[in-house]
């Protein structure tokens, strides 16, 4: 008999912000797959006995090959377990939740999404800013500041993401920040247009700076690409609490 494969969504860290489905998933599962950032004292909602297996991927560090992962679902819960692939903020955001589920699909699995509090909303809770407002930040846009070999994507939409009226936010774009501010500033967008940089969300080394593209670019041009997790928001949202 087939198992099932839960994706939950584990949030920026804090378990205070699991959700109860995600809670849940975690107490009846027979085998959890987790992230790097999604571990910790998230892990301890798991039943006791769950195999908990580490399969996170982090840049800059030995990583679990994505074809490895989609073998684990499949090999598990072809054997009839209960499986909780748990992944860090929302499993549908930049979580290569897509190539999970094209497996699942393949092998007959059946499969659930729990959602969860993305990175973008944490942060920008933990700074005290919405991230809309009614007549200046209509528009929220998720971009990833990687593509798959780690640079900056090519073929961003430049217009957009230089809109002073729209809040973007910018996933694993530590390293590449300094490029794309570059490229902000050449398509029209102000360098003092204000910016959040959120580290570590959720954890003890958690850092929120509040500053703009032109110095944040230059700031984590000097600090380099740790490989902690971050999340930066600029453009209309942190007009009143940038300075």
């Amino acid at each position: 008999m087939s198992g099932f494969v839960s994706f939950v969504s584990a949030g920026p860290g804090d378990p205070e912000l699991l959700t109860l489905k995600a809670a849940s998933c975690l107490r009846v599962a027979d085998v959890v797959l987790y992230d790097d950032l999604a571990s910790g004292a998230i892990l301890d909602h798991a039943r006791p006995g769950a195999i908990l297996v580490a399969v996170g991927k982090r840049a800059g560090r030995p990583s679990t090959k994505q074809q490895h992962v989609n073998q684990l679902l499949v090999d598990h819960a072809a054997a009839g377990a209960r499986v909780v692939r748990l992944k860090s903020g929302d499993a549908g955001i930049f979580g290569r939740l897509e190539e999970e589920i094209e497996t699942l699909n393949a092998a007959g699995i059946g499969y659930e999404i729990v959602p969860g509090v993305t990175s973008a909303c944490a942060a920008a809770a933990r700074a005290g800013i919405p991230l809309t407002r009614r007549l200046s930040a209509r528009r929220v846009q998720f971009v990833t500041g990687a593509d798959v070999t780690g640079q900056l994507p090519e073929n961003l939409n430049w217009a957009a993401l230089a809109d002073p009226d729209a809040t973007t936010v910018v996933y694993m774009g530590k390293r590449t920040f300094p490029a794309l501010a570059a490229k902000l500033i050449e398509h029209g967008m102000a360098p003092d247009t204000p910016a959040l940089f959120a580290e570590s969300l959720g954890h003890a080394e958690e850092r929120l700076v509040r500053t703009t593209i032109a110095e944040l670019a230059a700031l984590l041009a000097q600090i380099g690409n740790a490989p902690t997790a971050a999340v930066i928001l600029f453009g209309a949202l942190a007009t009143e609490s940038a300075s």
